[in-house]
């Protein structure tokens, strides 16, 4: 593949649709559509607090259930991340992100009108595996269709969607099964994916990729790094199936070989050869390692100290999430001005400094979380769209759905990461001092990551990057 675009680190690949400046219009309807599908994640988390009123009607064990709606979607939307991504660098990403809406809505369709127990897991793995090519899909017409000087706007944007969604998630759930019934949570899929599908159409056109050679789709590879990433998640969630996230490491280890022959590979490896590519992936899988783990963790030190009830916890660390989402499309305004690689460092810096103060602080109640919880907010709000936005534009334009597929790949594994290593940090001790001491460990290894994190981030560039700036 010596001629192609990917083979010389400056060339730029054409895409189809990708000529022209779009006006100012044709921008803000292309970031109004492509940042509406971020609402994916709003029903990863709603359907969590409706799991009581399923078990009750379905007749259906509470870990089985869990199991088959919860933890199938998490593991089916990190293994077909990457997938996702590649499926759209070949048909085009404004189709692929159609499709993927339209599979969303069909498989939501399914859940209301079948109240089933096989039937609903079907559904919840086909919206997982549907959200899987939106979200790349999503990223990649973003990076495509707007000018480097306003992507940073568009991907703040954007995240700032994905963390609301995730917030409301288990508020609008609990609403919708005390006033609908735990059904209205599949049917509420269908109207929104309708009215982002509509505002998307009124966006740019169609973007392709149009690659110099293009082999048959690499199944092989699909397979071992499905297979490989499964195991990697079944291992870290199950304790007893601890020995197959060494079974998943020697998988990827494998795939890893085989990309390398492959005509037209699944994962380009030679992404991870780009310095700022590879550095702003690792700052977002390490930032979602301390967030997310963060997120599990809390509530559950808050219960064995306190008594902490869910609605109370979810206030407090609502704190951080409300934080998040109005930095982000802040900072991503600022980055277009002042580069990513002050905006990552700074957020990457802030949070590790509000996880001090989560150590430091006496935790004597809960609300004693609240000051780090808000400046953590803060410094992932300011680092996530920069990063992104400094990931997305140091690849060709040919492979932005791969770029994107792999970013959340990794989005992903960070957090399963740090529910790995939060596993063999807790116990089912309630004494006091005990408690302390694992709390304590946990928020020496989320300061680590962030501190890891903005080592990262000071391989970011330090000012606008250009086209042809990789």
């Amino acid at each position: 593949m010596a001629d192609s675009p990917a083979a010389t680190p400056n060339a730029v690949a054409p895409v189809e649709g990708a000529g022209a400046p779009l006006s100012a219009g044709a921008r803000h309807w292309t970031i109004s559509g492509v940042s509406s599908a971020a609402l994916a994640p709003l029903n990863s988390t709603m359907i969590a607090v409706a799991l009581p009123e399923m078990v009750r009607d379905l007749h259906v064990g509470s870990t089985l259930l869990r199991h088959g709606l919860v933890t199938s979607y998490l593991l089916t939307g990190i293994v077909l991340q990457s997938l996702g991504g590649k499926l759209a660098d070949r048909i085009g990403y404004g189709r692929a992100l159609r499709l993927g809406q339209l599979v969303f809505a069909l498989a939501g369709l399914l859940g209301f009108l079948w109240p089933a127990a096989g039937a609903l897991v079907a559904a919840r793995v086909t919206m997982a595996a549907a959200g899987a090519v939106i979200v790349p899909s999503a990223l990649a017409l973003l990076r495509n269709q707007l000018p480097p000087e306003r992507r940073g706007r568009a991907f703040g944007a954007f995240g700032a969607v994905m963390g609301c969604s995730a917030a409301l998630g288990p508020k609008l759930g609990a609403l919708l099964t005390e006033h609908f019934g735990w059904r209205s949570i599949f049917l509420i899929n269908v109207p929104w994916l309708a009215v982002s599908a509509g505002v998307a159409l009124l966006a740019a056109t169609e973007v392709r990729a149009q690659q110099a050679r293009r082999g048959r789709f690499d199944l092989l590879g699909s397979l071992l790094l499905g297979a490989s990433l499964a195991a990697i998640v079944a291992g870290s969630v199950a304790p007893e199936l601890r020995v197959w996230m060494l079974v998943g490491t020697a998988g990827l280890i494998g795939f890893g070989f085989w990309e390398k022959r492959a005509s037209d590979p699944v994962i380009d490896l030679r992404l991870f050869a780009r310095r700022v590519f590879s550095a702003g992936a690792l700052v977002i899988a390490l930032q979602n390692l301390a967030m997310y783990t963060l997120l599990f963790e809390l509530p559950q030190v808050s219960a064995r100290l306190f008594g902490s009830s869910r609605e109370s916890v979810g206030s407090v660390l609502s704190a951080m999430m409300i934080s998040m989402v109005i930095t982000a499309p802040l900072a991503g305004r600022l980055s277009e001005r002042f580069g990513a690689r002050a905006l990552t460092l700074g957020g990457c810096l802030s949070g590790a400094l509000g996880i001090v103060l989560l150590g430091v602080l006496p935790f004597a109640q809960l609300s004693a979380a609240l000051p780090g919880l808000i400046l953590l907010g803060l410094g992932l709000g300011l680092a996530s769209a920069p990063a992104q936005a400094a990931a997305m534009s140091a690849v060709p334009r040919e492979q932005s759905g791969m770029a994107a597929g792999l970013t959340s790949t990794l989005r992903y594994l960070g957090g399963v990461a740090g529910l790995a290593i939060l596993g063999g940090i807790q116990s089912d001790q309630h004494d006091v001092a005990i408690v302390l001491s694992e709390h304590h460990n946990a928020l020496w290894v989320f300061g680590a990551a962030l501190l890891a994190a903005a080592g990262c981030a000071a391989l970011l560039p330090a000012r606008q990057q250009t086209e042809t700036a990789r």
